[in-house]
C-alpha cells in the first residue's frame, strides 16, 4: 500500500461519509509511511481496520502515540 493507493482509497471514502467504514487489510503485505499515516487518521476518525498485518498495526499505534 503506497501513496497512490492512499489517494484512491481516500477518494472512495469521501463518497461514503454516511455509515460505518471497515477496511480489511488481509491482502496488504507492504505499507509505506503515507499509507500508515492515512490508516491511523481514518481509524482515529472511526473506521474499523481488520486483518491488519502486525507490523502495520504496531506502526499505526506508534503513529497515534506521536500525535498525542
Amino acid at each position: 500500500m503506497d501513496s497512490e493507493h492512499v489517494k484512491r482509497l481516500q477518494e472512495l471514502l469521501d463518497t461514503e461519509r454516511h455509515g460505518r467504514i471497515l477496511l480489511d487489510l488481509k491482502d496488504v503485505t507492504l505499507a509505506d509511511r503515507a499509507a500508515v499515516q492515512f490508516l491511523a487518521q481514518v481509524e482515529a476518525a472511526g473506521a474499523w481496520i481488520v486483518n491488519c498485518p502486525a507490523y502495520v498495526r504496531r506502526w499505526i499505534v506508534a503513529q497515534k502515540s506521536q500525535k498525542q
